[in-house]
């Protein structure tokens, strides 16, 4: 077999490709929001096992570098396209879902957290990091789209900000 010889056509390649990544979002937007950093040994695992899953499905009988190559270049090309696409609002909260509120007012919202498959112990080292003590001093606790937690601290108030208004002449 030659090295840059296709054994199926180049748009059948992009298209194996770009059908996968839009599955692999999908499922990843449906999982849930997770930081990479909030990983764990199963999420590893999942997606090492995905990989390797999905690799055939996306290459079919084709081995060759130039498939590779198209490969690569049909996926960078798809993820730049969708980052194009998220600066409009109706893809962006289709790829993105909005902060969600898992802490009011010194309580926890059991549904939300429930939802979100979250626990208390990771909500409870988060208000700690923000330097609070316990949920009773939390005004308001967020999960937000890219997996953070924001707490804003019950004394917190807000910060009066002035409006720069900058006066334009006109000739």
């Amino acid at each position: 077999m030659d090295l840059f010889q296709l054994a199926v056509p180049a748009w059948q390649l992009i298209v194996r490709c770009i059908v996968i990544d839009v599955v692999l979002l999908t499922a990843l937007r449906i999982f849930g929001k997770r930081e990479v950093g909030q990983f764990t040994l199963y999420d590893l695992v999942l997606i090492l096992l995905v990989a390797n899953a999905v690799q055939p499905a996306m290459t079919g009988p084709d081995s060759s570098l130039s498939g590779g190559l198209i490969i690569i270049g049909g996926l960078v090309v798809f993820n730049y396209a969708l980052s194009q696409l998220n600066r409009i609002g109706f893809f962006h909260r289709l790829l993105f879902s909005p902060p969600r509120v898992v802490i009011r007012d010194g309580h926890y919202i059991d549904s939300a957290i429930e939802a979100e498959g979250l626990d208390k112990s990771l909500l409870d080292e988060a208000i700690r990091e923000h330097g609070v003590d316990s949920v009773a001093g939390v005004k308001l606790g967020l999960l937000e789209s890219d997996g953070n937690i924001s707490v804003v601290p019950e004394d917190s108030r807000p910060q009066p900000q002035r409006r720069r208004v900058r006066w334009v002449r006109r000739a």
